[in-house]
């Protein structure tokens, strides 16, 4: 067997974003779109969602991480990161899967924007019904 470090890759979705995720062992550091993790996402709320897998799992510094996410805002992006760090993790070690599940960190969101309708101005609104 080689002595190579062993990646792991998973995708996570929400609302329109999609997060790419290659997680190596490593120091801990995090990089979004080349970029450090504390630039990308200024507030700290933000950033506990997407270290909150490897809170869970007590693996805060452990991997070293690298992510390509695209679309929706910076909301949607965290919660895609979550979502594809949670199932790295998961094919690290398969035992974590009772660790982060209950949480809901392998649950994709399914909520997305409902689209616009012909003949209206949005997804449900209506123009002004004149009888006269």
């Amino acid at each position: 067997m080689s002595t190579a470090t062993q990646n792991f890759t998973a995708t996570g979705r929400r609302k329109t974003s999609v997060a790419r995720v290659q997680m190596t062992e490593g120091s801990g550091s995090v990089t979004i779109n080349g970029r450090p993790f504390e630039d990308y996402l200024p507030s700290l709320q933000l950033q506990n969602t997407v270290l909150a897998p490897f809170q869970q799992a007590k693996l805060l510094n452990k991997f070293d991480v690298q992510i390509n996410v695209k679309g929706g805002g910076l909301q949607g992006q965290a919660g895609a990161i979550r979502l594809a760090v949670s199932r790295a993790l998961i094919q690290f070690d398969h035992e974590l899967r009772g660790v982060v599940k209950p949480l809901g960190f392998l649950t994709r969101d399914p909520r997305m924007k409902e689209r616009k309708k012909a003949g209206q101005p949005g997804a449900r609104k209506h123009f002004q019904f004149s009888k006269r």
